[in-house]
């Protein structure tokens, strides 16, 4: 399930509002109580939502709770010694880490394994390309893994728990139950925002819900939505057009067409989804940390990280960057601290060598920006052309990204530089409405949204509802629904 959906608008959200504001107000009691009893009733829901995904996953998320909810025992500084800490997070490290390696790379670990050492008679180019694009001969017969919906976020979020309360940044939480809904609160837990546990600990115990901060949660919801459904849906029909079609013949035109469209429905599919999250966090007395910064105004490759995936970024910060040292060492070794942090980042988006080479691409361009080329970007007084051309760069590595395969995006990336101009097949692309989209795309992707009072349209209620209905409507039309987060 996902919050763009008609049984998640029309029918479990408006349910779990109902149970989690009524029953505690019908059962009474003190504050206290009414927080844990809301506690449980949005677990409940939570385990529900995700239990969509695969019942059986329920089991996986169990198991995720138990044993980071035990090692924070392990960890804090007031019950052991070092020996039996360092112990314990090392414990949590590997499982947290062993299961997500599992699920997102055992498929790619066997396909190279049969392409290596069962490739039968195929040539060498043959494994190569097998090796490279991920696909296995099928010589062991071992059925393939199915990813679990979210685990890339939720575990990097229960294992910000067991990191902080080591570091003593954070206090054990004894509630089992209370823990539980801090991983599993189904408002962040497909798709983030990763959220640390020091961050909303008081919230958990203590939080109140008043007119104003719901409304806002709503019109939140209302606004995301609509980047997702009206925006971001609409453009991934010209996109997945354009990759579906034989990349291999298109005209520079229609590859950048393609490009680009992809360029912003990530954005849109990505943010309106985190808008939905704080909305909804909103709703149920959670205040969640942004994700987003108008990624596409960035001024630089370092400007734009700090932009996107925000709470993705601060997580590899705070727990591989700054452990490694991050800048606070030589030259050298700062830029090795990058590489390693964005080789990891593309690693994290999954088992495809493309986003190995997205990562490891980005990871470069950051140290040659540090090393001269940050320089010359600051010093250039039209930050326009700043923008420009980071946009372009930021575009062909999301070609990268959403290449099946290395060698698709070096086609595809080849098509856009000399397949050759011919605006007239832009006419073949393009209906109405995604042209009316694409407009939207360019005015509220960055270029102009930030210099315009995006808060007053946002709290706007008529225009929050308007956006709503359009957006419902839409999914009764059965709109095209993709959600490309949803696989990691």
């Amino acid at each position: 399930m996902v919050f763009s959906s008609l049984i998640f608008c029309t029918i479990f959200l408006p349910l779990c509002l109902l149970v989690y504001y009524g029953v505690p107000r019908v059962i009474g009691g003190g504050q206290e109580r009414k927080i844990i009893l809301s506690n449980y009733i949005l677990l409940c829901f939570s385990l529900i939502f995700y239990a969509f995904g695969g019942v059986k996953y329920l089991l996986l998320i169990a198991a995720v709770i138990l044993i980071n909810w035990c090692a924070g025992f392990l960890v804090a500084q007031d019950r052991h010694g070092n020996g039996v800490r360092k112990v314990g997070l090392l414990c949590a490290i590997v499982c947290d880490m062993g299961m997500l390696f599992f699920f997102k790379y055992f498929n790619l670990f066997i396909a190279t394994i049969e392409n290596l050492f069962f490739g039968g008679e195929l040539t060498g180019a043959e494994r190569a390309t097998g090796i490279f694009s991920g696909v296995g001969t099928g010589a062991l017969g071992i059925d393939q893994i199915v990813l679990p919906v979210g685990i890339s976020f939720f575990t990097f979020q229960a294992l910000s728990y067991v990191i902080d309360v080591y570091n003593n940044k954070a206090e054990i939480q004894e509630n089992l139950l209370f823990f539980a809904l801090y991983i599993a609160c189904f408002p962040q837990l497909i798709a983030g925002p990763i959220v640390h546990y020091k961050d909303i600990a008081g919230q958990l115990t203590d939080r109140a819900v008043g007119s104003y901060e719901f409304a806002e949660g709503i019109k939140r919801f209302c606004f995301g939505l609509s980047k997702k459904v009206l925006i971001a849906n609409t453009i991934a029909t010209v996109a997945d057009k354009v990759w579906q079609s034989d990349i291999s013949t298109l005209d520079a035109t229609v590859a950048w067409l393609g490009a680009i469209c992809y360029t912003f429905q990530i954005y849109f599919d990505f943010s309106g989804y985190s808008d939905m999250a704080i909305g909804l966090g909103k709703m149920f007395g959670f205040d969640f940390k942004e994700n987003f910064d108008h990624p596409y105004r960035a001024e630089s490759i370092r400007d734009f990280w700090r932009r996107w995936h925000i709470s993705l970024s601060t997580w590899f910060r705070d727990y591989v960057y700054i452990p490694l040292g991050g800048s606070r060492c030589s030259m050298a070794k700062t830029c090795w601290n990058i590489f390693v942090v964005f080789l990891l980042t593309g690693i994290w988006h999954g088992a495809n060598w493309t986003f190995f080479v997205w990562g490891v691409v980005y990871g470069i361009l950051l140290i040659f920006e540090r090393l001269w080329f940050g320089k010359i970007l600051e010093k250039n007084p039209v930050k326009f052309l700043n923008r420009i051309l980071i946009f372009i760069v930021v575009t062909l590595l999301w070609v990268v990204f959403r290449a099946n395969t290395i060698m698709d995006a070096g086609i595809f990336i080849s098509r856009m530089f000399i397949g050759g101009f011919k605006p007239i097949n832009l006419l073949n692309e393009l209906s109405g409405m995604s042209v009316i989209a694409f407009i939207c795309a360019c005015l509220f992707g960055g270029f102009v949204q930030a210099h315009m009072s995006i808060k007053a349209v946002k709290g706007n209620a008529f225009v929050c509802l308007g956006l709503l209905l359009l957006s419902l409507l839409f999914l009764v039309n059965g709109t095209y629904n993709p959600f490309i987060y949803y696989q990691f």
